[in-house]
C-alpha cells in the first residue's frame, strides 16, 4: 500500500516537473507575450480544480530565477542583469548572494539588503565597483524566505522575551511576545519560528515552538547545532512500520539467481566501534599470479523499494551525519545495522565488484554481479594493523588463516597507490582529531585520529571499485549518477603559487591549466617539513568541491576520467541510487522507459545529495568546533607550542597539535602596531618590522572561549623568539 502511495507522489513529482519545464518553455519563447496568471493559465487550459497546483508551479519558478514577475505583474523570461541566488547576511548588517554556477559571490552593501533574511531567495542587481575582490550588488526582490525557523538562546524580560540566534551571521535578535514564549525562561535553548522578518524600525517576531532545555543540561548543546541544520533526528512512524517489516535473515527467494559467494573467504574491516558494515574485500591469487580482488557492497536496494516510505525518507536526508556524540543515520537501524550490514558468519545479499589486477595495478578484467556472501571474520583497523605493521605474534596466530590474505592486500594496495601516484593523485593526509566525552557529553580527550596501513588498504580498494563501476556505465551510456571534482580556478592557483615561493616551491602551468601532477608534486615535496600542514591545507582551499554529477566530467583531486561513489549504500543516497541502475541493467530491465525515468531525476538526485552532503559536513565541522571549545574552556591560562595557520586583518591563527585553532587578536599584540601585510601574508610591527609569518612555530597561552561563537582565543604569554 505504501509503495503505491509513495508512487503517486513521484507522479505528482513528475508532472510537476514537466509542467514547470513547459512554462519555462513557453516563457523563454521568442513569439511569447507577457500575460498575468490568468492568462497564463487559460492559455495552457489548465482546469480550475488544478489552478492552486499551477500557482505553485509558478511560485517555485520565480523563486529558482527561472522566471520574473513584472510590476505589472506578468510573467517574463529572467533578466540576466538580476540574477537569482541565496543571501548570506553577515552580524554587522552587510551580506553576500552565492548565485549557483558563479565562482565569486556578490557583495551586498548593509543599505541594499532590502529586508533580506539569512537564506534567502533574492534577485539582485549589480551595482558599480568592487568590495575586497567582489562585485557589489543590490538585492531587488526577496523571491522566497530561506530561514523559516532558528535556534537561540532565550532571554526574559517583564512583558516579553527576545532569542538571540546561534548562528553568528544573524546579527539581530528575535522578538518573542510573552504569550508565545511557550514558557520559556532566560537560559533555555529555543526553536523559534518566524512570523515576522521585521524592517528598519522593528525587530523580526516569531514564537517558541520548542524548548530544547537549558543552556547547561547535558546533549542540549548539540541538539541546537542538530536543530540549527534541521536534521531530521527522529525517523516518522511509516518510515519505521516500514523498516520494522524487513526481515532479520535472507529467504531462499533472494538467493536464487545470484551468484553464490559464501565459499569464497573475505572479511570486514571497519572501525572498533561500527556497527552499519556495508563493504566487504576479498583476495586471492590465481594459477597466472594475477590478484582477485573482490569488494562486495551491502545490497540496500533489496530492502529499499524505489518510492517507498524507506526511499523518499534516505532521499531527502541524503546522507548519514557523524557529529561527536551521535549518528543521525539515512537508515533506520534496523536495517543499517541489520539485514543490509554485512555481519560476521551470516549470509547476505550484496553487489560485487570483482576484480582482476595483474603486476602493473591494472584491472585487467572485471565482473559486476548480485552475490550472495558471507564474512568469514569482522576486522577492525586496529587489529589488521597490528598483524601487518607490528607483527605481534598474539594477533597473527589468532588470524592465522587469513594472515597470508591480509599481506596480498597489503602488497596489491601499495601497488595501486603507486598507480595512483603516478598519474598525478593527490593525497591530502591532515592530522584528523577524535574527541573523546564523558557520560555528560563533556569533551575529556582529543587525540589524533589513526591512519594506518589498515584504513589506507581499504581506501585503495573503495577508490577502484568505484572507478570501475563508474567507467563501466560511462561506456554503456545509461543515465548514472557520478561523483566529479573540477579542474581549480586559475586565480585560486596563481595566488597559491605566488604564495609557496616564499617557501621556496614552485608548481608548473599550462596557460590557466595546471595538472594534478603538480599538486602531488609539491605535496611530495613538502613533507614532513615544518610548512607542510600550512601549505596542504592552503592547496586544498585553491581547489574546488567535490559533487554528484550526471555527467562525467572527472576528478581533478583523484586524476581519473570516471569516478562514482558506489561503496556505501547504507550512509549516501547516490550510492543506494546507482546500485538500483546497476541492477536494472544486469537484469535487463533498462528500458527506455526506465532511461527516460533516470534522466528526469538523476539531476536532482544528484543536486539535493551534495546540497545534503553539504549540510552534514557543517554540522559536523560545527560540533567540532562547540566541544573543541568547550575542551579548551578548562584549560585557559595553559601554555601550548603551536602554528601559525592564518594571518588575517584582524589576527593571527594558531593550531595546537590537537587541532584545536584559537585567534590572537592583532589588537592584544604588544610592543608595536602591528598591520596586515595581504601580499606577503604576514602581520608586520610598523616600527620594529617583526613580521609573523604562516608555518612559524609559536607559543601562546589560552586567553578565553566564547562557547556560543564556539571559538578560542589566545595570546601570546611573552614575547617569543623572533626569526
Amino acid at each position: 500500500m505504501l509503495s503505491c502511495v509513495y508512487g503517486v507522489c513521484y507522479m505528482i513529482e513528475t508532472q510537476f516537473e514537466k509542467r514547470k519545464n513547459l512554462i519555462c518553455e513557453l516563457v523563454g519563447d521568442e513569439q511569447y507575450v507577457p500575460m498575468k496568471e490568468k492568462e497564463l493559465a487559460a492559455f495552457m487550459q489548465v482546469s480550475p480544480a488544478d489552478r492552486e497546483t499551477f500557482r505553485e508551479v509558478l511560485r517555485v519558478l520565480l523563486a529558482e530565477g527561472k522566471i520574473q514577475l513584472t510590476k505589472q505583474g506578468r510573467y517574463v523570461k529572467p533578466d540576466e542583469n538580476r540574477p537569482v541566488g541565496t543571501f548570506i547576511s553577515h552580524a554587522k548588517g552587510f551580506g553576500f548572494v552565492e548565485i549557483e554556477g558563479e565562482e565569486e559571490d556578490f557583495y551586498i552593501p548593509e543599505d541594499k539588503t532590502n529586508g533580506a533574511f539569512h537564506m534567502d531567495r533574492v534577485q539582485i542587481a549589480f551595482l558599480p565597483g568592487r568590495r575586497g575582490g567582489r562585485r557589489e550588488a543590490e538585492v531587488v526582490r526577496i523571491l522566497e524566505r530561506g530561514t523559516k525557523q532558528l535556534v537561540g538562546a532565550y532571554e526574559q524580560s517583564q512583558n516579553f522575551g527576545f532569542v538571540i540566534p546561534d548562528n553568528g551571521k544573524i546579527g539581530t535578535d528575535i522578538f518573542v511576545p510573552k504569550e508565545r514564549s511557550k514558557g520559556a525562561v532566560t537560559g533555555h535553548k529555543v526553536v523559534v519560528e518566524l512570523t515576522s522578518y521585521g524592517d528598519e524600525s522593528h525587530k523580526p517576531e516569531g514564537r517558541v515552538v520548542e524548548i530544547l532545555g537549558h543552556i547547561n543540561d547535558p546533549g542540549v548543546d548539540i541538539m541546537s547545532i542538530v536543530r540549527g541544520y534541521e536534521l531530521p533526528a527522529e525517523f516518522g512512524e511509516k518510515v519505521l512500520n516500514q523498516a520494522g517489516r524487513t526481515p532479520d535473515t535472507v529467504s531462499e527467494a533472494d538467493r536464487a539467481g545470484r551468484m553464490d559467494l559464501r565459499d569464497l573467504q573475505m572479511v570486514t574491516i571497519d572501525g572498533e566501534d561500527a556497527k552499519d558494515l556495508d563493504d566487504a574485500v576479498s583476495l586471492y591469487r590465481d594459477e597466472a599470479g594475477l590478484f582477485q580482488l573482490g569488494v562486495h557492497i551491502a545490497d540496500v536496494t533489496n530492502y529499499v523499494q524505489e518510492n517507498s516510505a524507506l526511499d523518499w525518507e534516505a532521499l531527502e536526508r541524503g546522507t548519514s551525519v557523524y557529529l561527536v556524540d551521535r549518528v543521525i543515520p539515512m537508515l533506520p537501524h534496523k536495517l543499517s545495522n541489520g539485514i543490509c550490514s554485512l555481519n560476521q558468519g551470516v549470509d547476505r545479499l550484496a553487489l560485487s565488484c570483482l576484480m582482476t589486477i595483474n603486476e602493473k595495478g591494472d584491472v585487467t578484467d572485471y565482473e559486476i554481479a548480485e552475490t550472495v556472501i558471507r564474512v568469514d571474520r569482522r576486522m577492525s583497523y586496529t587489529s589488521v594493523r597490528k598483524i601487518l605493521e607490528d607483527r605481534d605474534e598474539a594477533e597473527r596466530k589468532e588470524y592465522e588463516t587469513l594472515v597470508p590474505m591480509f599481506e596480498q592486500m597489503e602488497e596489491l594496495a601499495a601497488l595501486l597507490r603507486r598507480k595512483r601516484h603516478k598519474r598525478g593523485s593527490i593525497d591530502f593526509d591532515f592530522a584528523e582529531s577524535k574527541i573523546i566525552l564523558d557520560q555528560n557529553g563533556r569533551p575529556v580527550e582529543i587525540r589524533p585520529y589513526e591512519r594506518n596501513v589498515a584504513t589506507r588498504m581499504i581506501e585503495d580498494f573503495m577508490l577502484l571499485a568505484n572507478e570501475t563501476v563508474a567507467q563501466h556505465f560511462f561506456w554503456l551510456e545509461t543515465p548514472f549518477v557520478y561523483r566529479t571534482h573540477e579542474k581549480p580556478d586559475p586565480d585560486k592557483i596563481k595566488k597559491l603559487a605566488t604564495f609557496i615561493r616564499n617557501f621556496g616551491y614552485h608548481i608548473k602551468q599550462t596557460g590557466d591549466e595546471i595538472h594534478p601532477k603538480e599538486l602531488q608534486k609539491l605535496l611530495d615535496k613538502i613533507a614532513d617539513t615544518d610548512e607542510e600542514t600550512l601549505i596542504s591545507r592552503l592547496t586544498l582551499r585553491s581547489m574546488k568541491q567535490a559533487k554528484y554529477t550526471v555527467e562525467c566530467t572527472g576528478h581533478f583531486g583523484l586524476a581519473c576520467q570516471y569516478y562514482c561513489h558506489f561503496t556505501s549504500p547504507i550512509r549516501r543516497y547516490p550510492d543506494l541510487q546507482i546500485h538500483r541502475i546497476i541492477k536494472e541493467q544486469l537484469r535487463g530491465k533498462l528500458s527506455e522507459e526506465r532511461i527516460k525515468h533516470y534522466e528526469e531525476k538523476l539531476p536532482e538526485v544528484a543536486k539535493h545529495a551534495s546540497k545534503m552532503e553539504r549540510r552534514a559536513a557543517e554540522a559536523e565541522r560545527e560540533t567540532d568546533k562547540l566541544k573543541k571549545a568547550e575542551y579548551m574552556e578548562e584549560r585557559i591560562g595553559e601554555i601550548y607550542d603551536g602554528v601559525i595557520c592564518g594571518i588575517t586583518q584582524w589576527g593571527i591563527y594558531v593550531e595546537l597539535p590537537n587541532t584545536v585553532e584559537g585567534l590572537i587578536h592583532v589588537s592584544t599584540l604588544a610592543g608595536d602596531y602591528f598591520y596586515y601585510d595581504e601580499e606577503a601574508c604576514e602581520m608586520v610591527g610598523k616600527e620594529t618590522g617583526i613580521a609573523y609569518k604562516l608555518g612559524q612555530r609559536v607559543t601562546i597561552q589560552v586567553k578565553g572561549v566564547d562557547r556560543l561563537a564556539r571559538t578560542v582565543d589566545f595570546e601570546f604569554p611573552v614575547q617569543p623568539d623572533r626569526i
